[in-house]
């Protein structure tokens, strides 16, 4: 397998030393991964609710009440259980019954098949401390589509109950390494009910979703050469972007879609250049004899955010996208890659190295106030989550590489771990699903 490139400069860029160990002999199928979430931690303040099992789900083959759930908690602002009754939207409550067993709210449902085979999925949301329904609604979904049903459920309630819209229904990226073979899935929120958009015996990496959701730039290895590919997710058709002689890396986007930052090498050493989406001749950012790459703009397009060892060591820089004298942003620690900024442009998610360990961190650009995320030693690729509220990162646990998410305080983690594969670069895409 041929090495992936990176500078002497930056010896150790978590999210691409995956690939460069030796493969395992064979070339397994690509297979979906699948997922079992593990979750821990303690949260602050969680609203208890009991979330009953839906009439009928099981001969639906999708268990709604159990995705939702798992949903709830996975935001870190709910404390959910099952129901040890049987309920559904159709259910008397009486609410001192559910306050009497510590539930602020109850969630209730059915799945009903429908003559033309797709299913009818319905719930209700009580309040039992201040009484009456807050939510009822229905959807008519293919089989398919359950499981999207049910995390739109989820995101029904997380809204109603908090006022922050919920991240259920949206789909991250991610690959998975078996054997020789790499895989670009996207799938659910929580790693399942995914589609294949790539598969093949030489690396890809650092996907990278367009603002509507439509479409993926990731930097593939399958000519023996690094290039950068944008694929529409619907129909699959894929263009070379970045094509050129040297590294084409690192693609980010702009917040209205219309170019994407990259990171060339152009015959020097690598630097950020802007491209029009649609293709076309680069527009270098920045001039200097540093190594710049993982480029990402912040949500109200004022900024991209990059790293680079002008300084002696990789540090975390910002520039306009116009150009100009970058900033340097990260101060605390002598290692910083990998920035991902939070949608209100508030808060830097990254990677700093210290003692050996690699560990999410998160910045206040206003204040710089710096906080650790994990306990963990092998952290990489963080991504928010469109509301902001979540982290998705990959990580080693147990002898293999996983994907975790977190809130914003550390306190709720959630480990998708998969069945078989290695898995690696998450990047969260946006609402509108």
């Amino acid at each position: 397998m041929k090495a992936i490139p990176v500078s002497p400069s930056f010896p150790s860029l978590r999210a691409r030393r995956r690939f460069l160990g030796a493969a395992a002999a064979g070339m397994a199928a690509p297979a979906l991964a699948q997922f079992r979430i593990q979750i821990s931690g303690v949260g602050a303040t969680q609203i208890p609710l009991v979330v009953a099992n839906f009439r009928d789900e099981d001969k639906a083959g999708v268990s709604i009440a159990g995705i939702v759930r798992a949903d709830l908690y996975r935001s870190g602002q709910f404390s959910p259980s099952a129901s040890p009754v049987a309920l559904d939207e159709l259910s008397n409550v009486v609410d001192a019954d559910w306050r009497s067993r510590g539930a602020d709210a109850l969630v209730a449902g059915s799945v009903t098949r429908l003559a033309d085979g797709r299913f009818d999925v319905r719930f209700k949301l009580w309040d039992v401390v201040k009484g009456g329904q807050l939510i009822g609604q229905s959807q008519t979904v293919v089989a398919g589509d359950l499981r999207l049903a049910a995390h739109r459920i989820a995101d029904e309630i997380v809204l109603k109950l908090t006022g922050v819209r919920g991240v259920n229904a949206t789909r991250i990226a991610y690959v998975v390494r078996n054997g020789r073979r790499y895989t670009l899935y996207i799938t659910d929120a929580d790693g399942e009910g995914g589609q294949v958009a790539l598969a093949s015996p030489e690396p890809i990496i650092s996907p990278s979703w367009s603002p509507d959701g439509r479409q993926l730039a990731y930097v593939s290895f399958e000519s023996h050469h690094a290039v950068v590919w944008v694929q529409n997710l619907a129909t699959g058709s894929r263009r070379q972007l970045a094509g050129f002689p040297g590294t084409n890396s690192a693609p980010a986007w702009s917040p209205d879609g219309k170019e994407l930052a990259v990171t060339l090498s152009r015959g020097g050493p690598a630097q950020l250049f802007i491209m029009p989406a649609g293709g076309g001749q680069p527009r270098r950012l920045v001039s200097s004899s540093a190594i710049d790459t993982e480029p990402v703009f912040s949500a109200d397009g004022k900024w991209i955010y990059f790293v680079s060892d002008r300084g002696g060591a990789p540090q975390i820089y910002r520039v306009p996208p116009s150009g100009g004298n970058p900033e340097r942003v990260t101060f605390s620690g002598n290692y910083n890659v990998s920035p991902s900024l939070s949608p209100d442009a508030k808060l830097m998610a990254y990677i700093d190295r210290a003692g050996g360990a690699y560990k999410l961190m998160t910045q206040d650009l206003e204040t710089s106030a710096v906080q650790a995320l994990t306990d963990t030693r092998d952290d990489e690729s963080p991504s928010f989550a469109p509301n902001g509220r979540l982290i998705v990162y990959a990580t080693r646990a147990q002898g293999r590489n996983v994907l975790m998410t977190t809130t914003l305080d550390g306190k709720i983690k959630t480990s998708l771990l998969s069945s078989s594969g290695e898995v690696s670069e998450p990047a969260w895409g946006p609402f509108g699903r």
